[in-house]
């Protein structure tokens, strides 16, 4: 009941409140810029991996007629730099028109190609001189030509049975029947 007698009483742990409730909240505002931040940094650094959601560019591109892994070049096939997606790779675009957004096989390699760049197959020279380049996300949905470098959907995730160790052929000190004898 100290405090109910004073207006000054009042108004000072009425600042005191305040001031308290303003550096939380300045604390947790910068605490989720530094967030954004780290998650920014962690998509521009990360490797590709499937699943990974990764910042590139893109570039519309229309020459050529066979790609580097021999395939006649047609819609939905992009060039990549090797060292990071290798051919065969799988990814999605989502972060442009809708035209452009969907899935993409990586087929080609090019000369001008490297590090996150990616060059969108396209028929008409003159749309891909208006694509230019821009700024997109992609998803790597698989890498290379391995299926099993896949990310694994939900329904293998839930259902996936875990896998047991191979036996060993025969255990040291004990015979195997089958195996003739020296």
């Amino acid at each position: 009941m100290i405090i109910s007698t004073s207006l000054w009483r009042k108004a000072f742990v009425t600042v005191v409140a305040v001031a308290g409730f303003v550096s939380l909240y300045e604390v947790t505002i910068l605490d989720s810029k530094y967030a954004a931040r780290q998650a920014v940094l962690r998509e521009a650094t990360a490797l590709p991996s499937p699943g990974a959601r990764l910042a590139f560019s893109a570039t519309g591109y229309c020459k050529g007629e066979t790609t580097a892994s021999g395939v006649a070049v047609r819609s939905g096939v992009a060039a990549a730099d090797p060292t990071l997606l290798p051919v065969g790779s799988v990814i999605e675009i989502d972060s442009l028109e809708s035209r452009y957004n969907g899935v993409y096989t990586i087929l080609d390699t090019g000369p001008e190609i490297q590090g996150r760049e990616i060059d969108i197959y396209m028929w008409s020279c003159t749309e891909a001189l208006e694509f230019g380049r821009r700024p997109i996300h992609i998803t790597v949905l698989r890498l290379g030509w391995n299926p099993r470098a896949s990310s694994p959907s939900f329904m293998e995730r839930f259902f996936k049975r875990p896998t047991k160790a191979p036996a060993s052929a025969s255990s040291p000190g004990k015979s195997d029947p089958d195996v003739p004898r020296p």
